[in-house]
């Protein structure tokens, strides 16, 4: 009733199929019950036009303001203690890949509050461990492109693998303080002073002697695994995973970026402890999960007599189709053959959506939907589907695809040029050449029967009189009382095409669509795709339905 409400109020009266437009846009979970939606569509317009002036009117205001509410809804709460023009946020990935759906979340909320507040948008890459998460050179420029896509261009970019002598000479101030060590327990030795709450050995060694075997570390000296840097904590707290954490650690491992300047390097929790003060950060949100990142973190703020950054935590985001896909899992599944590259269209980073003609303010849009509590989020990326649509439904041109093409005979019909339009809203139209012989898909063929009339959309009705042979007779070129569903698409002539992605088939496509070439078109009754190329044969990305 909303949606009749609201259209009614904007045209003068309710339009059925603007109306179940609207209710499949936002629901699109609802498609497959299309027939009973109609139907209550009907219904609802029927009741709204039996009702009074007064009383429409009453509807118009109630649903008016539940619009204007439901906007203030999907904003984001405001930061604690922020002020005009003086936050600072960041988002730190790893650039061991191209950013995600996940990561764009982080980039989105964050520059979003920075936008609210006149802040400053940092991005940081988080990139000394040259190893286990091993950043990929390429994804450096990869979350520049994605992040001023997205709308969200850091005011400023920071390379954390460039400042390593800046950790160096915070670590040597902690071990001349007495707040750090040189640890040379093995990781088992360790685990048993930590799970008994006991003070490891070397931890009361004297300012110089940690500074000497600092000095050693950094010459290269020990081997990997021989002793590390530890930031002293309480041995006694609650939470094992607080105790003497390490701070540093020897890896000789060259690095994409500064290659083997290096082989003593930060843990994330101590390089972004120590950027985030000296990038001045006023807020930090950051996953519930890492909640043990800020507990060991306070203690260098402690030991500098710093202020921690205001820390919001808020839960993961799982969307259904793509379940639990990490970076390093797309990585392994490119290599073995199974992905492309990392803009393969059946994977949820952001290169694929653009790739597939994604529109940013929709990828937007969903991420804000989503609010920035700490309760966990499950949601379906066909919530990501509807606003795109609404997007790209106003503009995208219309184009007829067969998909697993069968010829069929009519006997009895002139050649003829068909005008269609090139969309609904629009007075542009494209010809098609209606012949005796054209292509229909093999779905729409294998379910007629022998005497069933049909209309070829905008050219004429046919009746199928013999399914062995696909023949069917000329009936008229008026569309008269043929029903929606009997109405299906045809092409006498076209290209070869193929659409890949999340939905894969082959077919052909009408010749006009090479108009479009690196938009986002709708293959009607099929689906919104992006014309990539084409080379003879036209490669189309499935968008979405």
């Amino acid at each position: 009733m909303k949606f009749v409400v609201l259209n009614a109020q904007k045209y003068g009266k309710p339009n059925e199929k603007a109306v179940m437009g609207k209710v499949m846009a936002e629901m699109p979970e609802l498609r497959s019950k299309a027939k009973e939606v109609l139907e209550m569509v009907r219904e609802c317009i029927e009741e709204f036009n039996r009702l009074s002036e007064s009383e429409k009117r009453r509807l118009f205001e109630k649903f008016s303001q539940g619009e204007v509410q439901r906007k203030k809804e999907v904003s984001l709460p405001p930061l604690e203690k922020a002020e005009k023009g003086k936050v600072v946020m960041r988002f730190a990935p790893n650039p061991n890949g191209p950013p995600t759906l996940g990561s764009a979340r982080g980039i989105v909320v964050n520059d979003e509050y920075c936008k609210i507040y006149d802040g400053k948008f940092i991005l940081r890459f988080d990139d000394t461990d040259p190893r286990t998460k091993r950043p990929l050179l390429e994804a450096y420029d990869w979350y520049l492109e994605d992040c001023e896509w997205l709308n969200a261009k850091p005011k400023e970019v920071v390379y954390a693998s460039k400042r390593i002598p800046i950790y160096y000479e915070y670590c040597e101030k902690l071990l001349e303080m007495e707040k750090a060590y040189p640890c040379f327990c093995s990781k088992e030795e360790f685990k048993k002073f930590r799970d008994g709450g006991i003070e490891c050995p070397h931890r009361n060694m004297s300012a110089e002697d940690s500074l000497e075997i600092w000095e050693r570390m950094l010459r290269g000296e020990f081997k990997e695994g021989e002793v590390v840097i530890r930031i002293k904590t309480d041995m006694k707290h609650k939470d094992p995973a607080i105790r003497d954490w390490v701070a540093f650690r020897i890896i000789y491992e060259d690095h994409p970026l500064v290659g083997d300047r290096f082989c003593v390097w930060p843990t994330l929790d101590f390089e972004s402890a120590i950027e985030d003060h000296i990038l001045g950060i006023t807020h930090i949100i950051r996953g519930k999960d890492l909640r043990d990142s800020e507990l060991r973190q306070r203690y260098v703020y402690r030991y500098f007599n710093w202020e921690y950054p205001i820390t919001k935590h808020w839960g993961k985001v799982s969307v259904h189709e793509f379940g639990r896909l990490s970076t390093s899992e797309i990585r392994k599944a490119i290599e073995e053959g199974k992905y492309e590259g990392w803009d393969d269209p059946r994977l949820p980073t952001i290169r694929a959506f653009r790739r597939r003609g994604f529109k940013p303010e929709a990828i937007r849009n969903f991420i804000l939907s989503l609010g920035v509590g700490e309760n966990d989020v499950s949601v379906s990326v066909k919530n990501l589907y509807a606003e795109n649509r609404k997007l790209i439904d106003p503009i995208a041109n219309r184009y007829f695809f067969v998909w697993d093409p069968v010829g069929i005979e009519i006997e009895g019909v002139d050649e003829v040029e068909v005008k269609i339009p090139l969309h609904p809203n629009k007075k542009e139209y494209r010809v098609l050449k209606g012949k005796s012989r054209v292509f229909i898909t093999r779905d729409d063929f294998e379910r007629l029967k022998e005497g069933e009339v049909v209309r070829l959309k905008d050219f004429c009705n046919v009746k199928l009189v013999d399914k062995e042979r696909r023949v069917f007779e000329f009936v008229s070129y008026e569309l008269g009382e043929i029903k929606k569903g009997k109405i299906i698409h045809w092409l006498s002539e076209g290209v070869n095409c193929r659409v890949v992605g999340e939905v894969s088939k082959e077919g052909i496509a009408e010749k006009n669509a090479l108009n479009d070439l690196g938009n986002v078109v709708q293959f009607e009754r099929f689906a919104f795709c992006k014309l990539e190329s084409y080379d003879g044969v036209l490669t189309a990305i499935y968008t979405h339905p």
